[in-house]
């Protein structure tokens, strides 16, 4: 058997865990420490909206410390990607969608309420701001629309320490 890439080539830990509604009020994500970690894929896993078009905005925020200390918006996204359908069924290829550097990626209610979607953006750990070593996502309440089921994962990607999964620290120390 061959090595595996838990631990080896990555890490993953939650931002958002799964609810039943993310349009249900504001979702504030988990702290990500990227000292142990050349960078961070964003993974947005979601429904699609039962009614309305509210439109989703995740968020990508750049911390100081592991609780409290300085959050700034994190100005790095120009490009994220999406698999979107009305189910997804495997079938479905990347989009990719560019953008003026911006922490935000907003999800239009008109194009993409109506679909589950994956979306993925990626951040590296050098694009952090001197000081900050910390990022999450938070995503502000859309609005008064439908429900719309969905959660959100960190995988974190080339570790600067190697170790069996058991033996990994905790991705906020």
């Amino acid at each position: 058997m061959g090595v595996k890439g838990l631990g080896r080539a990555f890490d993953i830990a939650s931002v958002v865990v799964p609810v039943a509604d993310l349009a249900a009020g504001a979702q504030t994500g988990h702290r990500i420490h990227l000292k142990n970690y050349d960078g961070v894929a964003f993974v947005l896993y979601m429904g699609a909206v039962s009614a309305g078009t509210d439109t989703f905005v995740p968020d990508l925020q750049q911390h100081s410390a592991a609780t409290g200390g300085t959050s700034l918006d994190l100005d790095v996204v120009t490009t994220w990607y999406h698999k979107s359908e009305a189910t997804l069924d495997g079938d479905e290829t990347w989009t990719k969608v560019t953008q003026s550097a911006a922490s935000e990626i907003s999800l239009t209610g008109a194009t993409f309420a109506a679909l589950q979607m994956i979306v993925v953006a990626e951040v590296l750990s050098s694009q952090l701001t001197d000081g900050f070593e910390w990022v999450s996502v938070d995503m502000a309440d859309p609005g008064a629309g439908g429900t719309r089921p969905g959660g959100i994962l960190a995988i974190l990607f080339n570790l600067n320490v190697q170790r069996a999964p058991e033996n990994l620290a905790q991705p906020n120390a």
